[in-house]
This record gives C-alpha cells, sequence and structure tokens, in this order.
C-alpha cells in the first residue's frame, strides 16, 4: 500500500470546510447511537475521532499510514492515535462503536480485507455495533463485505446509501452498513 500524505489529504477537507461543506455526517451518524467509546478504524487524519471527541465521546483512532496519524496527532494530540495494520489490530478491549468511514476496505489489500473485518470486529463490545461506509463502484462488493461480518458474527441492522440516512437501493452507489451481533 502506498502511504499517503497525511497534510496533503486533511487539506483538502479544509478547504470544504472554508467553503462551508459539513465534513462531519460520519459524526453525526455515530452519535445518535449515543456511545460513550468509539474505535475510528482507519482514522486518517483523525477527522471524524476529533469531531467525536469534541463531544465528549472516548476515541481511539487508528490507521496503517505514518503519515495519517502524524498529521492526526498534530492535530490533536489529546486523542490516542495508533499506526497499525487493522487486519492484524488486537488493542486487548472492546468499544462500543467501531467505525470504518471513508472507503476503509477499499484501501486494504483485497486478500486482507475479511481479516480486515473479522479484527475489528473483535473490538466490538457486547451489545455494541460494527458500522461501516464505502463506494461500491470500487471494486469491493457489498456482499464481500456482509459474508466477512457474518463470519465475525454480525448482521444488518440497518442500511443507507449516505451518512445522513438516505435510503438505500439498487441504484446506490454507497452503502453505509449498521451490524449488530447475530442473537
Amino acid at each position: 500500500m502506498t502511504d499517503f500524505d497525511g497534510p496533503s489529504y486533511q487539506a483538502r477537507f479544509d478547504a470544504l470546510v472554508e467553503q462551508g461543506v459539513d465534513i462531519h455526517g460520519e459524526a453525526a451518524l455515530v452519535r445518535r447511537f449515543d456511545p460513550r467509546s468509539v474505535l475510528d478504524a482507519g482514522c486518517g487524519t483523525g477527522r471524524v475521532a476529533i469531531e467525536l471527541a469534541r463531544h465528549g465521546i472516548e476515541v481511539v483512532g487508528v490507521d496503517v499510514s505514518n503519515s495519517m496519524i502524524a498529521e492526526a496527532r498534530r492535530r490533536d494530540p489529546s486523542i490516542e492515535f495508533i499506526e497499525h495494520d487493522l487486519a492484524t489490530l488486537d488493542l486487548a478491549r472492546t468499544f462500543e462503536i467501531v467505525l470504518l468511514a471513508g472507503n476503509v476496505p477499499l484501501f486494504c489489500p483485497e486478500p486482507d480485507r475479511a481479516a480486515l473485518v473479522e479484527r475489528c470486529a473483535t473490538h466490538v463490545a457486547a451489545g455494541g455495533l460494527l458500522v461501516s461506509g464505502f463506494s461500491l463502484e470500487r471494486g469491493y462488493e457489498l456482499s464481500s463485505f456482509g459474508d466477512a461480518a457474518s463470519a465475525a458474527g454480525f448482521v444488518v441492522r440497518q442500511r443507507w446509501s449516505t451518512w445522513d440516512e438516505a435510503p438505500f437501493g439498487a441504484a446506490s452507489d454507497y452503502a453505509v452498513s449498521v451490524h449488530h451481533r447475530r442473537e
């Protein structure tokens, strides 16, 4: 995987904010579930983690990219940001929500995608949620993610085509999925 340039990546979001664009759709959706703790898996520059922490939620951010983690730490040194591959992650703790926002599975090498979902799922506390969002037009089938989540003991609870809960349908090119443990 090519390492991202954290400051350049963040500059794109900063430019959107300057244009008046609300860049916190992922955090707003997560906050609707009223979690006390969130693992921002694939946190990038910490955009979502920082917004969640601003609302009093305990957040840990993890990303494989050194540049992205360095930028996240620069932006908010009070949050625990960890540089690690999600496909082998073991933090020895759980969270009420594990969030994979911003196409995280698509940035993972294809052979490691099921392991990424499984390792993230192990960090979901009893009664917690696995929340993901990714583009459906970039070579990763929603059914593949669903199969990996099912193998980890999770089922879909809700699904939308956007972070602001637009209905999901056959023509949707993005999926936001909320999974909970199979009972």
